[in-house]
């Protein structure tokens, strides 16, 4: 029971983050290792930040980009 529970509420957070634009970092994880096993995974913040700048245009310099 417990362990159907976890598995719901790991759905629920993804669902979310997936809606509001934040790929899930475990599948990224997963994806990495399975696909580029000699590149380094990023750490959850470099993850973090990486996809921020994708989603929002955001440059090197934290600044929107205009092209």
């Amino acid at each position: 029971m417990l362990e159907d529970f976890k598995t719901f509420a790991r759905a629920v957070r993804q669902t979310g983050r997936l809606m509001v634009g934040i790929p899930d970092y475990d599948t990224y994880v997963g994806h990495c290792r399975a696909t580029h096993p000699d590149q380094p995974v990023m750490s959850y913040e470099e993850f973090f930040r990486e996809r921020q700048a994708s989603r929002y245009g955001l440059g090197r310099n934290g600044m929107m980009r205009c092209c």
